[in-house]
């Protein structure tokens, strides 16, 4: 999805809107469309990611992750065979004491109230992602600023 399509539908109705106005009326209006740019993109972003994030909840199994390459974005759904399916195969006998901060604790209960599961599935699920292999090459890491 690009979402420069999205950018200019704005630009356009932004000019739509300043043409009824004296031409300091259209360069205030073109100024602020520049600055804005940017804080959309980061909206839809943010938007597009807290669906993926409802989507994935209401999945049975898998997950929906937002992707991000250059302008592109794109949201793709992650079965569960990626995402450890391999614990799903295996019986629960394996036994552990975790200690965790009340706050984290807390954390983890309301995401695994919000995906339907059960806190072990939700644990277990989320230590098995942790584990699972992924390639280390085109990764970025870091803060960026638009």
């Amino acid at each position: 999805m690009e979402l420069t399509g999205y950018a200019d539908a704005m630009r356009a109705d932004l000019s739509a809107v300043a043409e009824g106005g004296d031409d300091r009326a259209r360069a205030a209006a073109e100024r602020l469309l520049r600055a804005l740019e940017p804080s959309l993109r980061l909206r839809l972003m943010d938007a597009l990611g807290e669906a993926a994030t409802e989507l994935s909840g209401q999945l049975p199994e898998g997950r929906v992750e937002l992707r991000l390459a250059g302008p592109e974005v794109s949201l793709a759904y992650v079965s569960e065979s990626t995402t450890g399916g391999v614990v799903a195969e295996e019986d629960y006998s394996a036994r552990i004491t975790l200690r965790l901060p009340d706050s984290l604790k807390a954390r983890a209960e309301q995401a695994a109230a919000r995906e339907g599961i059960s806190m072990n599935t939700w644990l277990v699920r989320a230590l098995a992602r942790a584990l699972e292999h992924r390639p280390r090459g085109n990764q970025l890491r870091g803060f960026a600023r638009s």
